[in-house]
């Protein structure tokens, strides 16, 4: 068989030394610990007899990169999730905190029960306690006591059943809640922010050497965290941003002159506009964070609008909330303001572009009809409860933890890469960003479905 040269490449990375992500074990700080059988090995209802690969061992990897093109680097990989032959936790005397932080999320109640229902099931674990409130309800709250009767129609619903808040980390309270409560295990589901605050956590209980162990769970409806192929709730959050676009596509045909202008979520990534603009074929102008875009002169976004109106009588503008901060002026006190996570305030986008928006065309058109119907289906989106898709997806992600935990391993993440769920350290994914990258095909696809500009100044 022939093989081109590109091709030959492709086949020469394929033996590139692999590089393993230490993952971290309790045993590193905890010495002399007993392992025990896996209980599912008395399960029937769980463990296959038949498959005799049931267990995963430490050969069993995820590689990051499938294509690594030509780097020279060594490709990452990391341990696959799953059950282990052995465990490092007695059940009968783990004693578990599940925690979520920040803002609501599609599936937040999914994987909080599958969280309990594995425990209690899988593994024989009878003290699962939730923190009510963010990380502030370890020190200020007292525990929430659950069991699968109480979370069995949990997936059902929006929102979190365990309440949730921003900021209230304050690090030796926390810890100190988590030493005086003597849980042996801690599931933290949140976003960038919140898996920062893990990191922390887990050096101070290695620090102290205690007998607990640290699991994250990523949460972020923006999928603006990396490594993993994505975020639980995305899917969802990309099927309901369709319904807003296909309203106001709807509401600027039936207008003279209409513009329907769609402001979704993305503060810092700009997925949800990118893959709903790509879903509903609606769209003729995206704007998202990664790229800077412009309003006046020859390339901006009111020309390309100009046309397109001449064209077609109306148009469809999706922005991400983060897209444009730069060119939305301030004030010398809005520039300062943080919100309760640290992050700097956004103003918001929708609202002043709505403004520009009719201001340019009383401008340019003062004597033609002009509508602007805007909609911002944030907090619908976000309070929504997951699809089915995103269901399964959390009951994989909570059981993946859960398996992980029960290992011995912490300080990790459980998510899939590459359609594999694998444990990767919770500092590679703290530190780890997920934007748009604009020079791929996905983006160009975007550009190739709308024809909008690239704002690229001549």
């Amino acid at each position: 068989m022939e093989v081109s040269a590109n091709s030959g490449s492709d086949i020469s990375n394929l033996f590139k030394p692999i590089h393993l992500k230490e993952l971290p074990h309790i045993t590193h700080y905890v010495p002399n610990l007993k392992t025990r059988p896996n209980p599912l090995d008395q399960n029937p209802y769980f463990h296959t007899l038949q498959l005799p690969s049931f267990y995963f061992t430490q050969s069993d990897v995820v590689l990051r990169h499938i294509h690594n093109h030509d780097s020279p680097s060594p490709r990452d990989a990391y341990h696959r999730a799953g059950p282990r032959h052995e465990i490092f936790f007695d059940p009968s005397s783990v004693r578990v905190a599940i925690v979520n932080c920040g803002g609501l999320c599609p599936g937040l109640n999914t994987v909080i029960r599958e969280l309990v229902v594995g425990l209690w099931h899988l593994y024989g674990v009878r003290h699962i306690l939730g923190i009510t409130g963010g990380y502030r309800g370890f020190y200020s709250t007292k525990p929430l006591p659950l069991n699968p009767s109480l979370v069995h129609h949990w997936h059902t619903m929006g929102g979190t059943l365990l309440q949730t808040s921003r900021g209230g980390f304050h690090l030796h309270n926390i810890v100190d809640a988590i030493q005086n409560h003597a849980f042996t295990q801690v599931y933290i589901i949140g976003g960038d922010g919140t898996m920062r605050g893990a990191v922390e956590i887990f050096d101070e209980i290695r620090r102290r050497k205690l007998n607990v162990a640290v699991v994250g769970i990523p949460k972020t409806v923006d999928n603006d965290v990396g490594i993993i192929d994505r975020s639980f709730g995305f899917q969802t959050a990309v099927e309901m941003a369709q319904q807003a676009i296909s309203a106001a596509h709807v509401e600027a045909e039936s207008a003279v002159n209409g513009v329907g202008l769609v402001k979704l979520m993305g503060r810092s990534t700009g997925h949800i506009a990118l893959h709903a603009t790509l879903s509903s074929r609606d769209v003729d102008c995206c704007l998202i964070p990664e790229i800077d875009f412009y309003l006046e002169g020859k390339g901006g976004l009111f020309e390309f609008l100009d046309q397109r109106m001449k064209e077609n009588g109306h148009a469809v503008v999706v922005v991400a909330e983060g897209a444009g901060q730069n060119i939305i002026p301030r004030t010398d006190s809005q520039k300062e303001e943080k919100d309760e996570s640290g992050n700097p305030v956004f103003l918001d986008v929708g609202v002043w572009l709505k403004s520009e928006l009719k201001k340019w065309w009383a401008r340019d058109h003062p004597d033609e009809l002009f509508t602007v119907k805007y909609i911002d289906p944030t907090y619908m989106i976000r309070a929504v409860h997951a699809n089915a898709t995103d269901n399964l997806y959390c009951t994989l992600l909570a059981h993946s933890a859960i398996h992980g935990i029960m290992a011995g391993y912490t300080g990790f993440v459980a998510g899939p890469i590459n359609g594999n769920y694998a444990y990767i350290p919770l500092e590679d994914v703290a530190r780890a960003g997920n934007p748009v990258n604009t020079k791929d095909h996905t983006w160009s696809w975007v550009r190739s479905v709308t024809n909008q500009p690239d704002f690229i100044r001549s």
